[in-house]
């Protein structure tokens, strides 16, 4: 999502809200409940509580299947700000600063060949590959984009997106077409987008306009009511990542320039349910692991796992390089994986019950005139409930990497 300098991000302050009522009345049933875990035993550390981690071992084996790279005298800049699998997990759409939006089929990033070795548990060689050839199809799209987000329970055929013009788009990837177009929020940036598990018509798109907006195709115009329109802090702080709890509950997660990450119970957003403290720079991403915990992440270098029952900080990951850019985060929830990228050109994997990470893998940037100091800029796991995963990260020179790991047995 390119690279910006979160250095002097200002402190938080009190939240601004409105809120519609009379939807929340129509839509939220009034038995949805955010899950609220046991507390877990805790160490006090300094003026946090934080669970004590044992020593990280790894008990995956993590190959590099594919690359898929553009020609090498190609000078337009290609950085992946965004990568998403399909409901299906076998569709994947990749977003930046192209102004494409490209679609792959999993077949297509992993060739046959290597999916027998790995399933006999044998080494791959690295298949490379080009945009061109491995690209299903492409639909270019008006602004460079930011974020990337299926819509749920459309079969894979709804594909939303936040550009950096500010406005929300879902495209009918039959079709090829834009459907759905939405820019409240005055021609700047939107970082993230997401929709809701439990109603799939709402949507959610944080903004530098420092506010996270919800929104029902369903009510008012063309562009959807606002159903919901929360600034966190007072000074409009931008909101750099936004995302529904998938486990059926009422939660939303926001991840903001304040340092801080929020939770909010969707039917009463008045003030957030839960405020996480702890990070020393702008908190980039914010993902739910599982039913009681988030993880975030922030341009001061740490991961932070948040027990959600008590605000409680359950461990701080470190090894990566993040000070100033977007480099992704992605929750495998079937096997407790991290994965996020690093101003390093490396992709890091760490496992949740552990403080340092058990994989660092990197590739060199392609020989591509101004790209000397290539990130990662982008991750994705796919979520299947294997003995092999498959992770996926895109760079800022545009390079698309495809990683396997197999359980060590």
């Amino acid at each position: 999502m390119g690279a910006i300098d979160w250095s002097k991000s200002p402190k938080p302050s009190n939240t601004t809200v409105s809120f519609s009522f009379e939807w929340a009345m129509k839509n939220l049933s009034s038995g949805i409940h955010p899950t609220l875990p046991t507390k877990q035993a805790l160490k006090h550390q300094g003026d946090r509580l934080e669970i004590p981690s044992a020593a990280a071992r790894c008990e995956w084996d993590f190959s590099l299947s594919t690359v898929v790279s553009s020609s090498a005298n190609a000078a337009v800049s290609d950085a992946l700000g965004s990568i998403e699998f399909d409901p299906s997990n076998t569709v994947v759409a990749t977003g930046g600063i192209a102004r494409k939006i490209r679609i792959y089929s999993l077949n297509s990033l992993l060739p046959e060949d290597n999916i027998q070795l790995l399933t006999r548990g044998e080494q791959n060689d690295t298949a490379f590959l080009d945009h061109v050839n491995a690209c299903s199809f492409y639909i270019c799209t008006p602004a460079k984009l930011s974020s990337l987000r299926w819509r749920p329970g459309s079969g894979g055929r709804l594909l939303g997106s936040g550009d950096y013009d500010g406005v929300v788009m879902e495209y009918d990837l039959e079709r090829k077409l834009p459907v759905f177009e939405r820019d409240e929020h005055g021609g700047r940036r939107v970082w993230s987008v997401d929709y809701s598990h439990w109603d799939p018509f709402v949507g959610a798109s944080g903004s530098d306009d420092g506010t996270m907006q919800m929104w029902d195709p369903r009510c008012g115009g063309e562009g959807g009511e606002c159903v919901a329109k929360v600034q966190p802090a007072a000074a409009r702080s931008s909101v750099c990542c936004v995302e529904f709890s998938p486990f059926g509950d009422s939660l939303i997660a926001l991840g903001c320039a304040d340092r801080m990450a929020y939770a909010y119970d969707v039917r009463k957003m008045v003030e957030p349910l839960h405020v996480l403290e702890g990070h020393t720079k702008t908190v980039t991403y914010v993902r739910f692991v599982d039913a009681q915990t988030m993880v975030s992440a922030g341009t001061d270098g740490c991961l932070k796992l948040w027990n959600m029952s008590d605000c409680g900080l359950i461990r701080t990951c470190k090894g990566h390089v993040n000070s100033r850019s977007f480099v992704g985060l992605s929750v495998w929830r079937h096997g407790g994986l991290l994965g996020c990228g690093s101003e390093n050109n490396q992709v890091f994997v760490y496992d949740k019950r552990w403080d340092e990470p058990i994989c660092a893998r990197g590739l060199e940037p392609m020989a591509r005139p101004g790209f000397d100091h290539a990130f990662v800029s982008s991750v994705c796991w796919r979520q299947v409930q294997e003995d092999h995963c498959t992770l996926l990260a895109g760079g800022s020179d545009g390079v698309l990497q495809v990683f396997e790991g197999t359980k060590i047995s």
